[in-house]
């Protein structure tokens, strides 16, 4: 199946941004590149993008995406582009045979619609499916001035347009279609609708129009600056939340890291500033947490607390703008977790030595020896303790985890730095680590193999 993206209006509601709308960065990605990268996750490998305004800038950064994500790109020009966008579908006929994915370039999805769009629509008949959004009642992630509205019923579209009075649901701009879209929007044409709108209509009349429920998910047309704005809050969310019902993040990151990384990401996003760069960085402030401990006094103790504290914040980062920016990778995953190993080596140990001062050595050193220890086993056997959790989700089971990770080492770390406790920390450390250790090989043990 191939996907059609039209992408060749001018956008000049948004064009304070100095770009092609396509080309607008999204959370770090143009907005046609994240549509073409979501469509790719759900199996699209042939694309024809349809492009009209500033057509050169366009189709030249479209065509680079090609080798980038390994698929088939074919640019269309569209030199009436500032026709209705019927004209842009029809530019796209020569190009496709069979049934295909018809997309706007502006509108964003999250990706369930996507998929269970995808999903529904590889067993459907001759015609045209379209994704409607049934959400009609206080819609915030709607321009009601703008949409174009959708009558239906029992699962067909009677009536489509923006000015329409009865209506019941908004177009997605997301739809499949068959070859017998062309024929209906020339039909549309010749009575003077060069619209999409107006193709579709033809084929409601024949019974051809079928509606899909998108349900509960989001999307956004984002054609203004305000929905702009509003999309991209919502989507920064998006992007950082738990695709299972249980959130592994542990009770620092939900509460407090999480909350300030999102901030610095949704800045660092529109940057050049790479996933790796941002897990060295954070990798650096812990080596400097950890040589600020060999310091004497309270100030330097109290600061190496809060560059660990930092450290973990900024840990966060990465992840959140590899997702945003579809840059995840399974090594840039693990190599986080190796930079993550050394730093809380560099943390611990020197909240070790910096105890030192003020204690008897061996028993400070024991202390760091069992934190250190303990931390790394609870690095190590968290996947396939996660993967117990995640078991236990499978089956339906609703009890609530409370989970001992990083981030909650961390914090501690930095509470007994602020308290110029640096043994009692340690020790504390090292008698949490390791019974956490013990009740997860228990409990891995009692629930049978994962």
């Amino acid at each position: 199946m191939k996907g059609v993206i039209l992408a060749a209006g001018k956008g000049s509601r948004i064009s304070m941004r100095g770009k092609p709308k396509p080309l607008i960065p999204f959370l770090g990605l143009p907005l046609i590149e994240r549509n073409i990268a979501n469509l790719v996750s759900c199996g699209i490998r042939d694309f024809v993008v349809v492009v009209g305004y500033r057509a050169d800038e366009v189709k030249s950064y479209v065509e680079s995406l090609a080798e980038k994500y390994g698929i088939n790109i074919q640019v269309i020009v569209n030199n009436e582009w500032d026709k209705e966008n019927g004209w842009s579908v029809l530019k796209a006929e020569g190009q496709v045979q069979e049934p295909f994915v018809l997309i706007m370039s502006d509108h964003v999805y999250e990706s369930e619609i996507l998929e269970s769009f995808l999903h529904r629509v590889e067993r459907q008949p001759d015609g045209v499916i379209l994704a409607v959004d049934y959400k009609t009642k206080a819609p915030g992630h709607i321009d009601l001035d703008d949409v174009t509205k959708v009558f239906t019923e029992d699962g067909k579209i009677k009536n489509i347009g923006k000015d329409i009075d009865k209506y019941n649901g908004f177009d997605t701009g997301l739809f499949f279609c068959s070859p017998v879209i062309f024929e209906a929007i020339r039909k549309s044409s010749s009575e003077g609708d060069t619209s999409l709108s107006g193709g579709i209509r033809q084929l409601a009349k024949e019974g051809k129009a079928q509606a899909f429920d998108i349900g509960d998910g989001i999307w956004y047309d984002v054609d203004t600056e305000e929905m702009f704005k509003k999309a991209e809050k919502y989507f920064l969310k998006k992007y950082n939340e738990p695709k299972q019902k249980i959130n592994l993040d542990g009770p620092i990151s939900r509460l407090l890291n999480r909350k300030i990384s999102l901030l610095i990401s949704r800045r660092l996003v529109y940057s050049e500033v790479t996933p790796m760069q941002v897990s060295v960085f954070s990798f650096i402030l812990s080596v400097l947490a950890g040589l600020v401990f060999f310091l004497k006094g309270y100030v330097p103790l109290l600061l190496g607390g809060i560059l660990a504290q930092i450290s973990s914040v900024i840990d966060g980062v990465d992840g959140e703008i590899a997702r945003m920016k579809n840059m995840r990778s399974e090594f840039g995953g693990w190599f986080d977790s190796v930079l993550d190993r050394y730093s809380d080596a560099f943390v611990l140990f020197g909240l070790a030595y910096h105890s030192t001062f003020h204690h008897n050595s061996f028993m400070c050193w024991l202390a760091g020896f069992l934190a250190i220890i303990g931390s790394f086993v609870n690095s190590y056997s968290a996947d396939k303790y996660d993967g117990y959790l995640k078991k236990r989700l499978r089956e339906g089971k609703k009890r609530v985890y409370f989970r001992v990770g990083r981030d909650l080492r961390v914090f501690i770390v930095f509470l007994g730095a602020l308290a110029n406790f640096p043994f009692t920390t340690l020790a504390a450390l090292a008698a949490l680590t390791n019974v956490e250790n013990v009740r997860r090989i228990v409990v891995v043990m009692k629930g049978g193999k994962v």
